[in-house]
């Protein structure tokens, strides 16, 4: 009985550690920091647009100091009178993908991007760091966030719009809020996009460790009407006006459909819980795209919606890479560095293997390891040549995953295994 009482004892000194850390440093509110990515494949700029605020804080509670994954960006806030790191998260973005093209080796562009975190009680330091494919930090931003700042505009009183619950876990302060948004959806087919955006809900849900975890989501149906219906495909010459601006043929790769106006979607969800984003897009051209803590775009009525909305997710919630790959090319080849170890957590150059999932790959499985039917057909771990778009130099754990094959049924053990760790670093 005493042992029973001191782990009673143990685990609420330790979650009132966990609420004493966040309450010590902020406030139950959220800062919203407008960024622009900017430059070239040379050289690359983050600059600060506009700060706001909004009451409540739905992110994550605990972990606060830590990532599950590196990412090729982060933001961290740093207690401006003692220089202890009190917040961090790390991301992706369409700039970072882009500065590995052909066009950024003779272009300058920019890109929108928005980070989220808690309000700070006290004076902190921002700093966000932008990696790249090596690794390296190729920008940087220091600023220092001053919560009684005249100019951080207070969004607390806009009202929200509408939204729907699809799945309710519980809480969202214990639970992880991932919205849904309508793109290119009129205002008289919102009927439309809440099927869809079920649908999606259901599928993500339907996959291991999603459906373990149901508990641990929330997904919420905005309401963003467009102006016209459909998205724009250039490819057909056909470009409209819709909630969020997508458009295919983004890096002219055709099937790519991404949106630069990231500002748009955290306007649409001011005053609605959200961590992460799923946009549906209103059309049946094959396609999409899936960013890692930033969001996740597909279309909603092609036949294969259901796979690729759990594809691309697997993208934006848990930072995984494509493991597919285009036969007799290594077409894309700078968007990894073959002599460096990619950070998405189910791809791997063997430059540091021990890193990944050596630690799942049993006796007598060869590395690399050959293709059979029956490896193929029980989701045997090894080390398969061939992803990250690249035939050679780049390996994946399993030969078929929900990562590579729209026809795979579930998520290899490796990716299951990463996608948990995301989870519960966001909500134990």
């Amino acid at each position: 009985m005493r042992r029973l009482t001191l782990i009673f004892a143990m685990l609420i000194a330790a979650t009132t550690t966990y609420a004493q850390s966040f309450d010590t440093h902020f406030e139950d509110a959220t800062l919203r920091l407008d960024l622009t990515f900017a430059g070239s494949a040379t050289e690359q700029i983050v600059a600060l647009k506009s700060l706001s605020s909004t009451e409540h804080w739905w992110g994550r509670r605990i972990n606060l100091d830590t990532v599950p994954l590196r990412g090729n960006g982060d933001i961290t806030l740093y207690d401006a009178a003692t220089g202890i790191k009190i917040y961090t998260t790390s991301f992706s973005s369409l700039f970072q993908e882009w500065i590995t093209t052909p066009e950024a080796a003779t272009s300058y562009r920019s890109f929108e991007f928005t980070l989220l975190t808690p309000m700070p009680r006290s004076e902190a330091i921002a700093e966000v760091v932008l990696r790249n494919n090596r690794g390296e930090v190729a920008a940087r931003l220091k600023h220092t966030i001053r919560p009684d700042d005249v100019l951080i505009r207070d969004l607390s009183k806009q009202e929200a719009l509408p939204h729907t619950y699809l799945h309710r876990g519980g809480d969202s302060r214990d639970c992880i809020d991932v919205v849904i948004l309508a793109e290119g959806y009129t205002a008289d087919e919102m009927e439309l996009f809440m099927k869809d955006a079920q649908i999606a809900t259901d599928e993500i849900l339907s996959y291991e460790p999603f459906n373990s975890h149901r508990d641990k989501f929330n997904f919420i149906a905005i309401e963003s009407a467009s102006k016209d219906s459909n998205v724009s495909v250039p490819q057909d010459m056909a470009w409209r006006e819709t909630a969020v601006m997508s458009n295919f043929m983004t890096f002219y790769m055709e099937r790519y459909l991404t949106s630069d106006a990231v500002y748009n979607m955290y306007d649409l969800a001011t005053n609605i819980p959200c961590e992460h984003f799923i946009i549906l897009a209103n059309t049946d051209t094959y396609g999409g795209g899936g960013i890692y803590n930033s969001y996740t775009l597909t279309t909603a009525h092609h036949p294969a919606f259901r796979p690729v909305v759990v594809h691309e997710f697997g993208h934006s919630f848990g930072g995984l890479g494509d493991e597919y790959f285009y036969e007799n090319s290594d077409s894309n080849d700078e968007m990894h560095s073959i002599a460096h170890e990619p950070w998405e957590p189910n791809i791997t150059t063997l430059v540091d293997f021990e890193s990944k999932w050596a630690d799942m790959v049993d006796k007598g499985v060869e590395i690399p390891t050959t293709v059979t039917e029956s490896r193929s057909e029980n989701y045997v771990v090894g080390v398969y040549e061939g992803a990250g778009y690249r035939t050679k130099g780049i390996y994946r754990p399993t030969d078929v995953c929900r990562m590579r094959n729209n026809t795979a049924t579930r998520f290899c053990p490796i990716c299951e295994r990463a996608l948990e760790r995301v989870i519960l670093h966001q909500a134990e």
